[in-house]
Order: C-alpha cells, then sequence, then structure tokens
C-alpha cells in the first residue's frame, strides 16, 4: 500500500492501519453466524433463475446484463441476471443485487435480503485497501447502508435499533474510506444526536463544510438549512438562498426531490429583492463548489426534470436565470422568464425544512450511492 498523505503532508499510513485494526476487530463480531447462514439461502435464490427459463454464459455476462437492463428501467430484466451472478460469487452483482432489495420504491423490496448482503460485503471486504478503486467505494456504501439500517432496525431480522453500532459504520467508511456520503450521513448522526455534545457539533460542521466545498449536494443543502435556520450556526438567509441554489443544480437525481423541498422553503420565504441580491455569492459559489453532471461507471446519468413548483402565493419556484417554454396565444412556443409568471391555481406551500430526510437504505438519502429504481435513471 502506498503511503497516503493528510491535508498538511502529515503521513497517515500509521493511523490508517490503527484505525484498520480497530474498525476490523469491531466489525468482525458482529452476528456473522446469523447473516452467514441466512444468505446461504438468499444466494441459493440463484438457481430461481434457472426456475424462470434465464440462460447465462457467466456471471460476466450476467451481470453485464443485468446492468444494461437497470440502465432501461427494466429492474425485473435485472433482478433474475443479479441473482445469478452473485450467486456464483461476484463482487459488484451482490453489492447492486443489495440495491435492488434495499429500493423502498421498487416492487422487490426486502430489507432482510439487503442488510444481509451489505453485511456480507462488509465483514468480507471491511479490510480492503481503501486504494482499491474497483471494490472500496462500494464497500464504503454498504456501510453507510447498514447504518443506516442499524438506525431504524431490521424486525425482519430481529436485528434491534443499534446507534452506536451505526455510527461506527459511518465512522469507519467516513475516515478509512474517505467516502463523502458517509462524512455526510456521519455529520447528520452527530447533529441529531440528544446529548448537545460541542464536540460532536463542531466534528458536524467541519463534515459539512468541508463537503461543500467539494460539491457535495446533499451537505450544500443540509448547510444551507441549517443558515436558514440558525441552527447551529449563525442565521444567514442570504447565505442559505445561494447555498441551496448550487444545491439544485449540484443534484443527482435521487436526491433532488428533498434538496428542492429545501430549495423551495427558502426561495418562497425569502423577499425577491434579497434573492436578488445573493446573485453574486451564487455566481462566486457556483464558480467555487459547482459539480459538473456525472454518469457513473455504468452509464446512471442524472435527471434534471422536474415538476413545476410554486410559494402559496403562486410564484413559481425557479433558479437564477431559469426559463420556461410557453405557449402563446397563437400556438407558438417562448422562453419567458419564470419571474413573470404567476400561477393560482393549485399552489404549493413551501415545504418545512427537513433535516433528516430517507428511508431505511440510508437515512438522509433514498439508498446512498447506486442507482437502481426507474426513477433514477
Amino acid at each position: 500500500m502506498r503511503i497516503r498523505l493528510g491535508r498538511h503532508g502529515t503521513v497517515l499510513l500509521p493511523i490508517l492501519a490503527e484505525r484498520r485494526k480497530l474498525s476490523v476487530t469491531r466489525i468482525s463480531r458482529l452476528s456473522r453466524s446469523l447473516v452467514g447462514l441466512a444468505l446461504v439461502a438468499v444466494l441459493a435464490s440463484a438457481s430461481g433463475a434457472a426456475v424462470r427459463g434465464e440462460t447465462f454464459k457467466s456471471p460476466e455476462a450476467a451481470f453485464e446484463q443485468a446492468m444494461a437492463a437497470l440502465r432501461a428501467g427494466r429492474v425485473d430484466r435485472a433482478l433474475p441476471a443479479l441473482e445469478y451472478a452473485a450467486g456464483k460469487g461476484m463482487f459488484l452483482a451482490e453489492f447492486y443485487l443489495a440495491r435492488v432489495f434495499a429500493d423502498t420504491r421498487g416492487p422487490y423490496t426486502d430489507h432482510a435480503k439487503a442488510y444481509m448482503l451489505y453485511q456480507r460485503l462488509a465483514d468480507q471486504y471491511a479490510d480492503i485497501d481503501p486504494d482499491d478503486d474497483q471494490r472500496a467505494p462500494f464497500v464504503a456504501k454498504s456501510f453507510t447502508a447498514l447504518a443506516g439500517y442499524l438506525v431504524r432496525g431490521v424486525p425482519e431480522l430481529n436485528v434491534k435499533p443499534d446507534p452506536e453500532r451505526a455510527a461506527e459504520y459511518l465512522h469507519h467508511a467516513a475516515t478509512f474510506f474517505n467516502d463523502q456520503d458517509a462524512q455526510f450521513e456521519l455529520a447528520k448522526f452527530y447533529l441529531q444526536k440528544e446529548d448537545d455534545n460541542p464536540v460532536s457539533t463542531k466534528q458536524a460542521l467541519h463534515w459539512l463544510s468541508v463537503l461543500t466545498e467539494k460539491g457535495h449536494a446533499g451537505a450544500q443543502a443540509f448547510l444551507a438549512d441549517l443558515y436558514w435556520r440558525g441552527k447551529f450556526v449563525d442565521r444567514s438567509p442570504i447565505r442559505a438562498y445561494a447555498l441551496v441554489t448550487v444545491a439544485v443544480e449540484n443534484a443527482p437525481a435521487h436526491e433532488r426531490i428533498w434538496i428542492e423541498d429545501i430549495h423551495q422553503n427558502i426561495f418562497c420565504g425569502l423577499p425577491a429583492a434579497e434573492r436578488e441580491n445573493a446573485r453574486g455569492l451564487i455566481e462566486f459559489w457556483r464558480k467555487q463548489y459547482g459539480r459538473a453532471p456525472v454518469m457513473d461507471r455504468y452509464g446512471f446519468s442524472r435527471l434534471q426534470i422536474g415538476p413545476v413548483r410554486t410559494c402559496s402565493n403562486g410564484e413559481i419556484v425557479r433558479l437564477p436565470g431559469q426559463t420556461l417554454g410557453v405557449q402563446t396565444s397563437s400556438g407558438e412556443s417562448t422562453d419567458v422568464s419564470t419571474s413573470a409568471l404567476k400561477t393560482t391555481e393549485n399552489p404549493v406551500p413551501p415545504a418545512a425544512p427537513a433535516v433528516a430526510q430517507g428511508d431505511a437504505g440510508g437515512f438522509g438519502m433514498h439508498e446512498a450511492g447506486a442507482v437502481v429504481s426507474e426513477s433514477e435513471h
């Protein structure tokens, strides 16, 4: 393993080695017997592919077929291929199969199976080299997903809520693997604790600040909400509006709904004159903290289409400079600034600030990391 340097050139190898030893020791004690035995049945379901008449040349071919099906929004076609490849021990197939089972919006939700698959990956690869770009990012996502489950528990497996263990998983993913989503979830975890620990609050704000500078949309929106409400930081409506505007622009498809909720709340609560005054700060932060649209290794891209939102007074919620196509009386389409448009039909009231939103697959996120549901392709 190559020596890793800290922000100021400090050698981190001894620290990482000790952290690895502690984390792996803790993780090795976590209910392996339950997961190991039950997972045999999960992966044995790969034989169901044969029952359904599915045949595959190899695990690799099955996996590629599954990815193509997911990109096309055909989870039903992807599932047997993932089951087959996972049953043959293919690492990425196990991860994406867990994602399918963890997707609360899909027809194949099975949190028990998702939990067991994530736990298997965490147990088996907890000490993998964090520089292993082929597997380490997915192991980190597995730890983050497990933490989400442990916050709530998994009744199907009689797994009780265990916030302390969830924090250990998040800390391992955030520090050992340097995973941004885990760092974000860890920051929220610290702020949601009820012990009013100033050290935890300071750590949380540190993570949010670092992630904001790196262009993490979730952290930017979350911090914007704190600025808007004056929670843990001095209230600053202008900063809140500027930051959440950048967050919406940075947001991937699976994060857009809750981030746009926060944007709508701030947009509708801030007078138009103050929104106009924020333009300079928005432009500066857009250049500093903007993140270019990305497409992952399997072709899942961000969606930019969403419903038109309105404030309670009928004003359309928009981003600075955004235009909407409007049909004129002659039937022609023209682009006009949404600031000039009003509507009184079915107005959407400003959403309440949302500090913690999500599901069992990852608290605060629909499901941390990969995209598996139709709406995310």
